[in-house]
């Protein structure tokens, strides 16, 4: 019982979904111009994260064969958890969280049922359609601080942080990609390194980290958020925007695209964190 407790918290990703959970609820201290039903961020906030959890046990379901070569050591590889029990928790996930939303908001429950039903067609077979899937996923992402605008009754301003999301998350998913070549290459999946090869691949990472770095600046420059966002901006997260993408371009192997992803990921969180303190 416990064996299987710990392989289910590692089949849904956990950091994944407290990355979700943060984006939602920081977003919404962030986007929100006034009282804040803290009742209702919360209960956006853990309902994002079980669907994010849902989705990743779904995508895991549905890549079995390709974990077995990119990701062997994931419990569905392993066979401690079954595609049965796996499919249960993803039902019960996806329930919880539109449970939730429904005695809440019918705004957010149209999002979340968008949120769900977009995770299980990339997860079918979006994810072999080239470009696509990661525009998918971007979106995904983006969409998480619309979730969060809208928790806070303030949809429009949480486009800037939807913008960054999605551009961050961009790269992120072209850098898993390369990571995930050999799997994808043997399920027939028609991602970005497959198609265009690594070096166009890197240039393509640099050009959407350099797009990204320039529009970092627009909030700032527009009067939008003040001047500690900027600092910490130019300081700490723009400077690991370009650490990751070094770290792509110098070698393609794996040690240095995990690292480029790890430091995406981590910048993710510093981005929210400057934009919560130049709001």
């Amino acid at each position: 019982m416990i064996s299987f407790t710990l392989n289910t918290i590692k089949l849904v990703r956990p950091l994944n979904c407290l990355i979700t959970f943060l984006s939602v609820l920081i977003g919404g201290f962030i986007i929100s111009e006034s009282a804040i039903n803290i009742n209702l961020l919360l209960i956006a906030s853990v309902s994002a994260s079980l669907i994010t959890a849902a989705g990743n046990v779904i995508n895991d379901i549905y890549d079995i064969e390709l974990d077995k070569i990119s990701h062997p050591k994931r419990p569905l590889p392993l066979n401690k958890v079954s595609i049965s029990q796996a499919k249960t928790i993803y039902i019960l996930l996806n329930l919880l969280a539109l449970i939730l939303l429904f005695i809440s908001s019918i705004y957010l429950t149209l999002i979340g049922v968008l949120a769900i039903a977009l995770l299980f067609i990339y997860s079918s077979f979006l994810k072999k359609i080239f470009l696509l899937s990661n525009l998918v996923i971007a979106f995904l992402t983006g969409l998480t601080f619309i979730f969060a605008g809208e928790a806070v009754n303030n949809l429009m301003s949480s486009f800037i942080p939807a913008g960054f999301a999605f551009l961050i998350n961009l790269i992120r998913e072209i850098v898993k990609d390369t990571e995930d070549l050999e799997g994808d290459i043997q399920c027939g999946i028609n991602s970005l390194p497959i198609v265009l090869g690594f070096k166009k691949t890197s240039w393509i990472v640099l050009s959407l980290t350099i797009i990204l770095i320039l529009f970092t600046t627009y909030p700032y420059f527009n009067g939008i958020y003040k001047i500690e966002y900027f600092v910490l901006v130019m300081i700490i997260v723009n400077p690991i925007l370009i650490l990751s993408a070094k770290k792509f371009f110098e070698k393609n192997d794996k040690k240095n695209i995990k690292t480029a992803s790890v430091l995406l990921k981590l910048d993710m969180l510093i981005g929210l964190v400057a934009i919560y303190l130049g709001k």
